[in-house]
């Protein structure tokens, strides 16, 4: 017989591993003595590059599948529930107590106040749909620590409490099951409190389970025994190697000769020494004598352990490494991985950026303040002209302050017990506040309060300051964000990347999306395991919070001023609050404000604010952590939503069960493809944009250090001319606008220069998220290539590739674009370049004291920096291997107006917007503004005042915005402010003109439109139909309460009597929601609007809950829909390229339908390009989107009332007509009678619900009578009209059957854009 310790190969691994790992060769490998390292390479989750046919043919096939939708039911009225709707939205009474539960349980700070909302919520059922696994967990292990720890005298309660939970988990008597952290957590209470050898005290319990008990549980469950002793409840090295020992043991007993050879590789794996350095000699490690047991194992001829026999300890003279949990668990992730953690250097960097942030912030002012000191400089006016030395003074108080008061309200809380809500006054404004205010340091409160503070400055169109609510809200936020930032440090653990090996299969292949789907899901178990639970908080809790904090800051925070007195001429030093709250009139609304003192605005326009930016706030170091989740990714630590909600909880339920039900894997992949794109900042640039700054002039879009525009002058004739008032008064407003704008742009580009500055000579990469629409942007907000022409011409690739003969060409086409020659063709591009390389080359060498050619650009430091790329180029041995970095773009021409030509197959809008094969590109905007000029020559002969004034003024600029957003749904109001700002921008045009002209030129520009783009509105008609429709309509479990009137809603005085009207109205509940052909759901979040009070030392705050869900706003939903559908689809073109430019190894990075890479692969991204749209287009977009809507909505019902309201008939095209006569009054369907009909011919049912069929054909039909608008009224009453009569017979009708047709497509062939040189330019 062959004896060993342990038979290791590489099929033993537990099942999750094998995601993550490769098999051996032989299954049936000899038993080794020692276990073999894990691989070295990471499988990734990206495919390998494909050949370009195949590939698209695999996306072509993808997108022709049904798209697999996520249903969910539709949020109810705030006065009613169900068991489902709490469980997918939960209201702000029950999250509150969730998250207070969430405090507590944070250092045991108050375990039985846990307890008691624990016991409050498993009650309910409300309640216990939301307590999952990891609930529990943190229970368990909170009565665990409390029976170690704080109540160590008697821990027998506390251990009982534990063990309950867990026979309720494994009896399943719960929604929860008992998870590797559970078994984990009970092994230990084993360990410490077995009545046989408990480690700390031996105590005997009914429920407790022995180790062959949890280990038999375990294999029911299938949870692998390696990812449970490696679990982080095991906090000593000790520990976990006794819970190896005593599974082991209880492997043996039981047979269980697998689960032997799983912990045996798991202990050989504990007391390996890592060892990164591979070619680096180690130093032995510290040895100790062996103990082994005398285990005889029989193998079969495969391998396999047939029998084991254990025939006692014995003494042995050979050493081992003594057991290290580190190292165990080091191993297990890479096991489970399959990859190294990131590399040391740099990632230590970014661990370092996101974990210290607020230690780093304090070393760096405490530094700053004892420079003064050493330097003699400790009077306050000297110190006062530092921006950091303030800070610090701000923080040393703040901290002070904050644990004295923090202390008083534990105090009274205590003292209080739990009636504090009866109280009032200022304890009642911080009820509860302890235990959130208790999750961090003082210290960290203080330095989130002033940098937050700091960094709000100017937002929101607040001059100097910041709006009260929204800085209360982004502190109370930040505070989270922190907490939960540690709780993620905590577990120590490696983060996967998406780098490494490749899969075989494309990402629109069956195979290879199961294959990401596999490998994210394992990736995200993992790391949810190894976290602590913690939950979100409401608004109302972050304004609380961030309301406590701001208080304080404003209490102590001073700064000292110092100016000269006028009369004497003597200097005068006063000591100033830095903050101070007062009321603004923002578009007639009164609103409360937080402002800076002047002289910290002043500081904040010049000096470093390097210590008010946070790490979310910036590029990271090393690739972003992948996608595994709806909130796992991006940043390593600091916790970010893949999607920005609009405070939407429909949005986020939607959101997270799509990621559960794994529709959502192309959108993480996409999201991460752009993430991982390297990039660096462009040293030659940024030294220009330097000495720039540091000139305080204003020059190509970077404003001047002080505002250089001249004062107006008070005319002589103020007091006598309203006029000459009128003119004054505007030009002086026009004034205090530009000079507050010049202030926020500086501090903007004073962000930017910093965040540059700070990244000099790294590689950095943008995490990425999306918008509700799925539009992706780069999380940080600052500086990133989505920004302005400032940040864009900062950045370059991170890595170089040769230019080559078309990347040379590509290069100077880029050039002229970003001149602005970008209507002509390509050769004339190259010609333009060309002619004024004299020009480049002395851009290149003199920027600032040359020609500055550049500075006439439309993108001045973009073409500067393509002018120094271009001018290295071909200056080198060999243009054409020269390596350059410098990002080139291919833009859609108005792309939304693309995809609209291509939905409807409109030939002629194709045609103008590039879609179609063209000699030249076509310019739509140039062409529409070339009719408003030719227009406006009628009314010069007329004499017109701004006809003759802005004659030669209407640029392509002026109405670009306007033609672009037509077909979007713009109005003549949102149409005047877009050309009211163009003109204002111009100079040109005197302030108190503007807003007259730009009406002018809004109604002719949206007249000289008028049918360019019919099939575009024929399209846009049929969503605005379908939306409005939806938007009325009500699920069918909802329709008996929504004909209910024997009810009252409200509160207190406010109680109302429900009339059937008021009634319908409140059960509109329904959004739009569609999908996306990648798998993401759009939920529309328009809702009425309703706001809550929350009384604050500042001020009366009223913010919206997200959490109380009120009927939708019908409106804002059918106009928001053209675009937002439309975008979604954008969204969607941009993330099928991002992936096939990785499948086929092409750079990428994109600004929604402007798409980068090097000049190098522009030709393939250009066909890429055109392929990804066509095989969007040739998918029956609008047809699936039709479908999904019959599906999605099947059996909604909308109330006639609202159809009789409405001055359409959708279902028969875009025509628009009326249901009754202006004049005749409409029958509610309240007052209709039913019960006249007889009774063998009226159902209950057909009282309240139509059916479906001859009714609805019969209201279709009645709509579409023509009506006499001159009847006469008799006996005075009114006359009901066919229409009226058959509607009020029925209450509802069925929403799909009333859905309009889709519009009749054109004869446009989408695959002739391939031809198309311009389509993408």
């Amino acid at each position: 017989m062959e004896t060993t310790l342990l038979s290791y190969s590489r099929q033993n691994l537990p099942r999750p591993a094998r995601l993550y790992s490769t098999p051996s060769k032989r299954a049936n490998a000899p038993a080794l003595a020692t276990a073999t390292q894990p691989p070295s390479g990471y499988p990734p989750y990206m495919p390998t590059a494909q050949p370009t046919d195949a590939s698209v043919n695999d996306m072509e096939g993808f997108l022709r599948r049904r798209t697999s939708y996520t249903m969910l039911p539709t949020p109810l009225p705030d006065d009613e529930t169900n068991p489902l709707n709490d469980f997918y939205f939960t209201d702000s009474p029950t999250q509150d107590l969730l998250s207070v539960m969430d405090a507590c349980l944070h250092n045991l700070y108050d375990v039985p106040r846990a307890k008691g909302i624990f016991e409050r919520l498993r009650a309910t059922d409300k309640g216990e749909v939301l307590l999952d696994s990891r609930v529990y967990n943190s229970f368990i292990e909170a009565f665990l620590e409390m029976a170690l720890d704080k109540d160590s005298d008697q821990p027998a309660g506390w251990v009982e409490d534990a063990w309950k939970l867990f026979h309720e988990l494994d009896g399943e008597q719960t929604n929860a099951r008992p998870t590797a952290n559970t078994y984990a957590l009970m092994l230990l209470a084993w360990l410490r409190y077995n009545s046989e050898s408990g480690l700390i005290k031996p105590l005997a319990f009914t429920d407790a389970h022995d180790p062959a008990a949890l280990l038999r549980s375990m294999i029911d469950r299938q949870i692998p025994v390696t990812l449970v002793v490696s679990d982080r409840a095991f906090t000593s090295n000790d520990e976990a190697s006794q819970a190896i020992q005593a599974l082991s043991k209880a492997a043996v007993e039981m047979g269980l000769s697998k689960i032997v050879n799983e912990l045996g590789m798991a202990e050989s794996l504990g007391r390996q020494e890592a060892d990164p350095l591979e070619d680096v000699p180690e130093a032995k490690p510290v040895l100790r004598r062996k103990k082994l047991e005398n285990i005889q194992m029989t193998h079969a001829e495969d391998g396999r352990i047939v029998d084991i026999e254990v025939q006692g300890p014995i003494e042995n003279d050979s050493y081992e490494i003594p057991f290290n949990l580190e190292t165990l668990r080091k191993h297990l992730s890479q096991v489970v991985f399959a990859r190294r953690v990131l590399a040391e250097d740099v990632a230590a960097r970014q661990k370092l950026l996101e974990e210290s942030v607020y230690d780093v912030a304090v070393e760096r002012l405490k530094h700053q303040a004892e420079l003064f000191d050493e330097l003699g400089l400790s009077n306050k006016a000297m110190k006062s002209t530092d921006l950091r030395t303030w800070m610090w003074e701000w923080h040393q108080k703040l901290q002070i302050r904050l644990k004295a008061e923090i202390d008083h309200i534990v105090q009274e809380e205590n003292r209080l017990g739990r009636k504090i809500e009866s109280k009032s006054g200022e304890m009642k404004r911080s009820a509860g506040l302890s235990p959130f205010l208790s999750l961090l340091t003082p210290e960290k409160l203080s330095l989130i309060a002033i940098m937050e503070l700091m960094h709000l400055q100017g937002t929101g169109g607040v001059a100097d300051g910041m709006k009260t609510a929204r800085a209360l809200l982004a502190v109370g936020k930040a505070v989270e964000l922190e907490h939960k930032a540690e709780m993620c440090k905590k577990s120590n653990l490696p983060i996967p990347t998406s780098s490494g090996r490749t899969s075989d299969h494309s990402f629109f292949t069956r195979l290879g999306y199961r294959d990401l789907q596999a490998r994210r899901v394992a990736a995200r178990k993992f790391m949810e395991d190894a976290e602590d639970w913690t939950t979100d908080w409401t608004q109302v809790v972050r304004v609380k919070v961030g309301s406590f904090l701001v208080d304080a800051l404003m209490d102590v925070a001073t700064v000292m001023r110092t100016g000269v007195d006028k009369r004497t001429g003597e200097a005068i030093s006063e000591e100033q609050p830095a903050f101070f709250h007062s009321y603004e009139y923002l578009r007639g609304y009164k609103l409360g404000v937080i402002k800076l003192n002047p002289l910290i605005s002043e500081k904040m326009a010049k000096e470093s604010i390097r210590e008010t930016l946070h790490p979310r706030h910036l590029p990271m170091l090393v690739k972003p952590k992948p996608w595994l989740s709806h909130d796992q990714g991006g940043y390593l630590y600091n916790k970010t939503w893949v999607m920005r909600f609009k405070e939407s909880q429909e949005q986020q339920s939607y959101l997270r069960h799509a990621s559960s039900l794994g529709n959502l894997e192309l959108i993480y992949a996409s999201l991460d493809v752009l993430g991982n794109t390297p990039w660096k900042i462009n040293r030659r640039i940024f030294d220009i944009v330097l000495e720039v700054w540091n000139s305080g002039t204003r020059w190509c879009k970077i404003p001047p250090a002080a505002f250089d525009a001249p004062e107006p002058e008070k005319p002589e004739n103020f007091d006598t001319d309203p006029r000459a008032k009128m003119i004054y008064l505007t030009r002086q407003k026009q004034y205090a606008l530009g000079r507050a704008n010049n202030h926020s742009d500086r501090c903007s580009v004073n962000y930017k220069i910093e965040i540059a500055r700070a990244f000099l000579g790294d590689t950095i990469y943008f995490p990425h998220n999306v918008d509700f629409r799925g539009r992706a942007y780069p999380l940080p907000p600052h500086l990133s290539h989505i920004g302005d022409d400032l940040s864009r011409g900062l950045l370059m690739f991170g890595e170089a590739k040769p230019l080559g003969e078309r990347g040379l060409r590509w290069l100077k086409i880029h050039l002229a674009n970003l001149y602005g020659y970008d209507k002509a063709n390509f050769d004339e591009r190259v010609s333009f370049v060309h002619d004024h390389l004299d020009d480049i080359f002395d851009s290149a060498d003199n920027p600032l004291e040359g020609k500055k050619w550049w500075t006439k650009a439309d993108d001045p430091w973009q073409c500067l920096a393509t002018c120094i790329e271009l001018k290295a180029a071909l200056q080198s041995p060999d243009p054409h291997t020269y390596e350059c970095a410098l990002p080139v773009h291919q833009d859609g021409t108005c792309n939304g107006l693309q995809h609209y030509a291509a939905l409807g197959g409109d030939a002629q809008g194709a045609r103008q917007v590039n879609l179609d094969v063209t000699d030249r590109p076509s310019d739509v905007y140039t062409f529409v503004a070339e009719m408003v000029e030719k227009a406006m020559e009628e009314d010069v002969k007329l004499d017109h005042k701004y006809a003759k004034m802005l004659t030669g003024k209407i640029s392509r600029k002026v109405v670009k915005q306007t033609v672009m957003t037509t077909v979007y749904g713009v109005t003549f109001i949102g149409a005047r402010e877009q050309i009211e700002k163009q003109l204002k921008d111009r100079g040109d045009i005197a302030a108190e003109e503007c807003w007259l002209a730009a009406s002018y030129v809004a109604k002719k520009v949206l007249l000289c439109i008028g049918d360019l783009f019919k099939g575009a509105k024929d399209i846009q008609t049929w969503l605005n139909s379908c939306a409005r429709l939806i938007a009325k309509s009500i699920p069918p479990d909802r329709l008996d309460a929504a004909t209910d009137v024997e009810r009252t809603f409200g509160t207190g005085r406010k109680m109302v009597k429900s009339t059937e009207a008021t009634r319908l109205k409140k059960e509109q509940m329904t959004s739009v929601v569609w999908t996306t052909p990648l798998g993401l759901p759009i939920v529309q979040p328009y809702r009425a609007t309703r706001r809550k009070q929350i009384i604050t030392s500042l001020q009366t705050v009223f913010i919206s809950d997200p959490n109380s869900p009120t009927s939708v706003n019908a409106s804002k939903q059918a106009s928001a829909f053209p675009p937002n559908f439309i975008h979604s689809l954008d969204a969607t073109h941009m993330m099928l390229t991002a992936l096939e430019c990785k499948t086929q190894g092409v750079t990428f990075a994109s600004v929604h339908d402007s798409y980068w890479t090097h000049p190098s692969s522009i030709d393939q991204m250009s066909t890429i390009i055109r392929d990804t749209f066509i095989a969007l287009h040739s998918s029956d977009v609008l047809g699936k989107l039709g479908d999904e809507f019959l599906q999605r909505y099947k059996g909604y019902k909308i109330p006639v009332s609202s159809l009789k309201n409405t001055s359409f008939i959708p279902g028969f095209g875009p025509t628009a007509r009326r249901i009754s006569g202006s004049k005749a009054k409409k029958q509610s369907a309240s007052e209709v009678d039913l019960a006249d009909e007889p009774a063998d011919e009226v159902s209950e049912e057909s009282k309240s619900v139509v059916r479906t069929g001859d009714a609805d054909a019969q209201v279709l039909a009645a709509l579409q009578s023509p009506v006499d608008v001159g009847e006469k009224k008799k006996r005075g009453r009114p006359s009901v009209t066919p229409a009226a009569a058959v509607m009020d017979e029925n209450k509802f009708v069925d929403l799909t059957s009333f859905l309009p047709p889709l519009p009749q497509k054109g004869v446009f062939d989408v695959s002739t854009i391939k031809k198309s040189l311009y389509f993408f330019s």
